[in-house]
């Protein structure tokens, strides 16, 4: 397998990205199996129809580009239509869930150019949470971007001051800035200085601790196309307090978490209060969610899958 890195601004597409693609593609010899990211050339359906013919090309779909939140209307049907576009130029498309699966047939992608392939869960100590006599201790990962729903959850918390709790946000803070920013705004306004804390991305020994040491999980994403970090809270056996947005209710399973309606501040209160006030209900969320873990595939069983996948849509006839 070889790594082509592209220079430029994704998935908008600026002339840099335009080029970065094209010398990627143009780079590689003919009949040779390509596996191109949603995000590198959903835009750019004429960079990509330009070598479909010579090239056996599969797009790998997280979710669709209009589906992210914050897109003003007409930005968002503009997406939709170049994905649309750029999608009928592979010969087939490879997604991370059957949420994720069934959304493509609006792009005109017919199910049997589709493989689902879940990615994989790396085996994980059970958590510990906090020391005794602490108070209970939240974990939301994700880079910082309005589809993650930060915002919502520092809302949501403001509502449930009254009880104890610290609450760890881990992912980039440089993904949107302005967005960062406005959520470090509403925790000082808000008041929750000194129990949050923004600790930017992480590398996996300290990410590992903070799972080590959670009591709760919380992702308040409006969407997602599956939810990495919800499966690497349920292999910690963590419980989970999450959305109802997108894929997510195919990630987390009924009996291991609690979901919401996106975007729902006085509902996702209510979901944090009802846990932090009852150890009793935590734990049985936790116990299902260790059950749950063995269930997770591994890496290497969905690589073997994700390349079944692309043999099987790039076959020849």
């Amino acid at each position: 397998m070889t790594v082509h890195n592209l220079d430029g601004r994704f998935p908008d597409g600026d002339e840099q990205a335009r080029r970065a693609l094209h010398e990627a593609l143009e780079s590689i010899p003919d009949d040779d199996r390509v596996v191109v990211d949603g995000l590198a050339m959903g835009a750019l359906p004429e960079v990509v129809g330009a070598h479909a013919d010579r090239l056996r090309l599969v797009g790998l779909v997280h979710h669709p580009l209009a589906d992210e939140t914050g897109l003003a209307a007409d930005t968002a049907a503009r997406l939709e239509k170049l994905e649309s576009r750029a999608l009928a130029h592979a010969r087939g498309v490879v997604v991370t869930s059957l949420f994720t699966a069934e959304r493509l047939g609006s792009l005109g992608v017919g199910r049997e150019r589709i493989r689902a392939v879940r990615p994989g869960t790396d085996p994980a100590p059970q958590a510990t949470g906090p020391t005794e006599g602490e108070p209970a201790r939240l974990l939301c990962v994700g880079s910082f971007a309005p589809r993650k729903g930060q915002d919502v959850l520092v809302r949501a918390l403001a509502l449930v001051q009254d009880l104890p709790w610290t609450c760890t946000f881990a992912g980039s803070l440089d993904r949107d800035p302005g967005y960062a920013d406005g959520v470090r705004h509403e925790i000082e306004l808000l008041g929750l200085r000194g129990r949050v804390e923004l600790s930017g991305e992480l590398g996996t020994e300290a990410l590992d601790e903070l799972y080590a040491t959670a009591t709760l999980f919380v992702l308040p994403s409006h969407y997602e196309g599956y939810g990495m970090a919800l499966a690497e809270a349920l292999a910690r056996g963590l419980p989970v307090v999450s959305t109802t947005g997108g894929a997510i209710p195919h990630t987390v399973p009924e009996d291991a978490g609690v979901l919401v309606s996106p975007g729902d501040v006085d509902a996702l209160a209510e979901a944090l209060r009802a846990l932090l006030d009852d150890p009793h209900r935590r734990e049985q969320l936790a116990v299902s969610a260790r059950r749950h873990a063995s269930d997770l595939p591994d890496w290497a069983s969905q690589a073997a899958a994700f390349a079944a996948a692309v043999r099987e849509l790039t076959a020849r006839g």
